[in-house]
């Protein structure tokens, strides 16, 4: 190792920003604490050497084994940290250019399905009709999977843009209602929205991601809902916060999986039951939007008798 390695080892700051990690899960960094901890222990096990032995010899002998065995057993979890960190990163990357890559040939499809099935290049029988209609299904959820993908990576990276404004939450609620209508109605689902009779005040952040929020927590709601429940929307002034809730009366998420339902690619095991599409990113993805846009979200749920998902964005 030249002396230009050596120093770029030390510059934790820079090797913290290569693996696009705070400084608290830096390996570097954690190793300069873990070091500073070793001093620590190894100046108290003299300390109380010297008190209870009378050798000086033997004190700064199991002083030495001490430390020694420390560095040994830290600069291996280290090293572990960073191929797990430099692996992290590498897997980031490799979603976000598949990602990319993705997108191009997705859109070439959905466009090309658009064409045939609005018979401008030729007249489509029954049977060719139904094709398309099963391709134009399956495109538009790999289109939504890639873009979910994306985000993820993008969270990960810290790299997902916010642009913090004030915006009113019961206009994108509305908007958001809106566009789940006709599944609603399909589903034999009816949507209520209920607002405080106070008035609302507008809420601070990015409104097109937490329009993303608002149409995650609808969605999951028409989608685990039974035929002819009802889903209420809640929007409630809390303190110096705006609360949004969707209260459904679903099939519910059973206990055992409720402390994973904010991972990334989780599905709780009656979500599976019932064979409804997901990609198990929806959640994670608005927890990580809530927590950057300084608002809180949880849920209450109880199997077979429905899910509340709820989340506060600051006014101010």
């Amino acid at each position: 190792m030249d002396f230009k390695k050596i120093l770029s080892q030390l510059n934790i700051k820079a090797t913290c920003k290569r693996y696009d990690l705070g400084l608290w899960k830096c390996p570097q960094f954690l190793f300069l604490i873990m070091g500073m901890v070793i001093m620590a222990t190894s100046l108290i096990t003299y300390a109380l050497g010297t008190r209870y032995i009378a050798d000086p010899a033997i004190v700064l002998l199991i002083v030495f084994i001490l430390t020694v065995i420390l560095f040994i057993i830290t600069f291996s979890i280290t090293r572990t940290l960073e191929g797990l960190a430099e692996a992290n990163k590498l897997k980031s990357e490799f979603v976000s250019i598949v990602s990319h890559q993705l997108r191009s040939p997705i859109s070439n499809l959905k466009w090309a399905l658009e064409a045939l099935s609005s018979d401008k290049l030729c007249q489509l029988g029954e049977k060719e009709v139904e094709y398309v209609d099963i391709l134009e299904d399956n495109t538009k959820r790999m289109g939504e999977l890639v873009s979910a993908l994306l985000m993820v990576s993008r969270i990960e990276q810290g790299r997902l843009p916010l642009r913090n404004q004030k915006f009113s939450l019961e206009n994108i609620t509305q908007e958001s209602i809106k566009q789940f209508t006709p599944v609603a109605v399909s589903s034999n689902v009816e949507i209520k929205l209920e607002i405080s009779k106070k008035p609302l005040p507008d809420v601070f952040g990015d409104p097109s991601q937490i329009r993303l929020v608002v149409d995650n927590f609808i969605d999951n709601a028409i989608r685990y809902s039974k035929e002819k429940n009802k889903i209420a929307v809640v929007i409630d002034k809390r303190g110096r916060d705006v609360l949004f809730s969707v209260k459904d009366q679903g099939v519910g998420i059973p206990k055992k999986d409720q402390k994973n339902i904010f991972q990334k690619f989780f599905r709780s095991s009656n979500a599976l039951r019932y064979e409804t599409h997901g990609s198990g990113l929806g959640l994670y993805i608005a927890k990580s939007i809530i927590n950057m846009s300084k608002g809180k979200i949880g849920f209450k749920s109880e199997e077979n008798k429905g899910s509340t998902f709820w989340f506060t964005i600051p006014t101010k």
